[in-house]
């Protein structure tokens, strides 16, 4: 049995479709997602055999591939949130797991490249968590 997924961007405008299975799910630490997150990773679903379908505002989607490197982003030209994008020559799709709209039936298979992880990023679960905004 093949999955179906739903995504859509902040603005709601770029919704999309993933008919297919995920293969991994990494927490990226390169200094390339932190930049692209703007936080202390990049959360991206792989898959080589999903299919991508824009449901709607496909016109939106811009894409980036920084050069001289394979690091390449999607995202939407309204709201600027991460969307899916296709590398590799079509071999492989990367999904960001907050563009999602269902919750996940995977965690993470790893933290990657740890080695460039942010100095602020260690021992997280020994601060204190909110339920909401700040008091």
């Amino acid at each position: 049995m093949t999955s179906r997924t739903h995504g859509s961007c902040l603005c709601g405008n770029v919704r999309f479709a993933v008919e297919g299975e995920f293969e991994h799910f990494f927490l990226c630490h390169c200094g390339h997602c932190r930049k692209d997150t703007g936080s202390a990773h990049g959360a991206n679903l792989f898959s080589s055999g999903a299919t991508l379908t824009w449901l709607s505002g496909e016109e939106q989607v811009r894409s980036y591939t920084l050069p001289s490197t394979r690091h390449a982003r999607s995202f939407c030209s309204n709201c600027g949130s991460a969307l899916p994008n296709v590398q590799m020559d079509g071999k492989l799709l990367v999904v960001p797991a907050g563009s999602l709209d269902e919750a996940l039936p995977v965690t993470p298979d790893a933290h990657i490249f740890c080695a460039n992880r942010a100095d602020w990023d260690r021992d997280l679960q020994n601060i204190p968590s909110l339920d909401g905004p700040p008091g």
